[in-house]
């Protein structure tokens, strides 16, 4: 697996000091070389709190199963899927001695929906949530808590690249076909859904995957009982 394919925030040791809270932070890249640094953050902080797998490639856009190739479709699952695997499974290792913390991983609209994404991205997402209940069901006696965010489209450079626009014409098109209309799903709408997991305001959350979609999931286009005219 190449290192610059998926990435991890690690989240180290949280001390209240003076009252606040003071957090160690250290990004992680790569197989290997990033379970180091992971191991030297817990020796260098005393422990592990927090981790944050971030991990994703979108692929090749082959929106035919007979276009797919064997190959691509292996290394969207080797980054997408084994990346967190590792992720999950260096952190849970850190984190049992302490018997406590909060293992996040990022899934997709794709985890729940069909049709939204490539197979292989499909594929890979769903494992990310099949993944994350299985962890939390072994690691709960633990008291480590495994949850995932799947957030619907929004402009990143993995999204833009994959569709081929710009950060405006996703964000128009998405507009356009989400359920919740006046608002845009931005970066730090995702990352607010992370952080609530990532406190103790989630203390006895476990096991759940967090659609950060405005209920595009749940629509039906089919039926069009709610729809309301322009007057």
């Amino acid at each position: 697996m190449q290192g610059q394919h998926w990435w991890t925030w690690m989240f180290g040791s949280r001390e209240r000091r003076g009252g606040g809270l003071e957090g160690k932070v250290a990004l992680i890249t790569g197989g290997t070389s990033g379970i180091g640094k992971l191991d030297t953050t817990v020796q260098t902080y005393g422990k592990l709190d927090i981790m944050f797998n971030n991990a994703g490639i979108g692929g090749p856009n082959n929106s035919r199963i007979i276009d797919n190739d064997k190959e691509d479709f292996e290394r969207v699952l080797s980054v997408n899927v084994t990346g967190v695997f590792l992720g999950i499974k260096h952190a849970a290792q850190a984190m049992i001695p302490t018997r406590t913390g909060s293992i996040i991983s990022t899934s997709s609209i794709s985890s729940y929906v069909g049709g939204a994404a490539s197979h292989a991205y499909c594929s890979a997402k769903h494992a990310v949530v099949g993944l994350t209940k299985n962890a939390a069901v072994e690691l709960g006696q633990f008291g480590i808590r495994v949850n995932c965010v799947s957030p619907y489209a929004l402009a990143t450079p993995l999204a833009t690249q994959f569709v081929g626009c710009n950060d405006g014409e996703l964000e128009t098109t998405m507009n356009m076909l989400a359920n919740l209309k006046g608002v845009t799903l931005k970066t730090d709408d995702v990352a607010n859904a992370v952080l609530y997991f990532a406190s103790d305001d989630s203390r006895y959350v476990s096991g759940h995957n967090l659609l950060i979609d405005g209920g595009f999931s749940i629509v039906n286009p089919s039926f069009h009982m709610f729809q309301y005219s322009d007057s």
